[in-house]
């Protein structure tokens, strides 16, 4: 089978709502085509294995999307179509084919290459692992499970994209990757007629000065292999009062923060105000990889795959690498989706690109496990 074809029948699968038919089919897929040891476990995690002794390297995706635009489905089922489009490069219009549909390019386009590198696989010195996980979406639960259930690849190629960072088409070599911590100030005060300020003690003010404190704050930098990160503080969010004439006896503001390895903004600092409190509602953590040579292999497969140079680059958002890196497993980033392609209206993937995928995760078990 090929990747376009295996890529078709996976996005065609709904799975915003429930990804058990998908991890249904990448399991019957996985049986029928290889002899590997396939387990699709209680949290929807579909993992195989295959050699052993040595080194292990794990190719990693997930088959969970997000919600689908009304565009996409049709009497309930994913619509997934291929299209010619005319794109710009290099100074001139080139005719390409993309496959359009929800998860064609976050991540079923790359989940189908690395399906078919799986199989195609024969380690010689160590252990092949391939892992689509449930629920990367809602902040890599899947993930996050099968880490506690003993899931430790020592290298892992995971598939989101890295398209189009040096250059338009150019699949690159992800070497790190921000992290997202979302956290909240609460500011309380007490209640009062707003004709006697005096009486009360106003929440928005003291949520105000929390917010003078936070934009005050630098941004963590941090370098991972010879490329520099850095990371991000805003308010993006701000609530409170109850009325027009009702002094404010509580107020809170979101932040957004864009965490790098090693690092986090001392956001606890708003705490020296009066009145004001600071929680962490989520943390996924960022990825550096830490082995050069792996990072290197990878870039070899990436450039024996194209005629472009890619180069190692980081990405701006966070992805199951950073699960998986937090535990000890050096990970990359390879995949076939273009920034600003996933989550939306007119979601696609370039068929050429899906096609390089395949080839370089193939690349990346031969030279790694020879």
């Amino acid at each position: 089978m090929d990747v376009v074809s295996l890529t078709e029948e996976l996005v065609a699968i709904p799975s915003h709502d429930d990804e058990t038919a998908a991890g249904d089919f990448v399991t019957a897929w996985l049986r029928d085509h290889t002899d590997a040891a396939v387990t699709h476990d209680d949290h929807g995690n579909v993992i195989a294995r295959k050699g052993s002794g040595g080194r292990s390297l794990a190719l990693v995706g997930h088959h969970d999307v997000v919600p689908p635009d009304g565009s996409q489905v049709d009497d309930g089922e994913y619509v997934v179509e291929r299209r010619e489009t005319t794109e710009r490069a290099s100074g001139s219009d080139t005719t390409r084919e993309r496959l359009y549909g929800r998860g064609t390019a976050d991540m079923k386009g790359s989940l189908a290459a690395a399906m078919l590198a799986f199989a195609a696989g024969s380690p010689v010195d160590g252990e092949l692992v391939f892992a689509s996980f449930a629920g990367e979406e809602q902040g890599g639960v899947g993930c996050q499970a099968a880490i506690a259930d003993g899931f430790e690849p020592d290298y892992a190629v995971v598939g989101e994209g890295s398209t189009g960072y040096s250059a338009p088409g150019v699949t690159d070599v992800a070497v790190a990757h921000k992290g997202r911590r979302g956290s909240t100030i609460v500011a309380e005060g007490a209640a009062a007629h707003a004709s006697e300020v005096e009486a009360g003690e106003n929440a928005i003010y003291r949520a105000t000065d929390a917010v003078d404190v936070v934009r005050d704050l630098d941004f963590p930098t941090t370098e991972v292999l010879g490329h520099e990160l850095q990371g991000s503080v805003a308010v993006t969010e701000i609530d409170g009062g109850s009325a027009w004439n009702v002094v404010p006896e509580r107020c809170e503001a979101t932040v957004d923060e864009r965490t790098v390895p090693g690092e986090r903004a001392p956001l606890s600092r708003v705490e020296t105000i009066d009145g004001v409190t600071w929680r962490v509602d989520q943390d996924l953590p960022p990825m550096a990889c830490g082995d050069a040579d792996f990072a290197d292999a990878v870039l070899a497969a990436a450039t024996g795959a194209q005629d472009a140079t890619p180069e190692h680059v980081v990405k701006p958002h966070a992805t199951d690498a950073g699960w998986l890196a937090a535990e000890g497993t050096d990970c990359i980033v390879v995949g076939a989706a273009e920034p600003g392609e996933a989550h939306t209206a007119d979601e696609s993937v370039a068929i050429d690109v899906l096609e390089r995928c395949r080839r370089i995760y193939d690349g990346v078990v031969t030279e790694w496990l020879g």
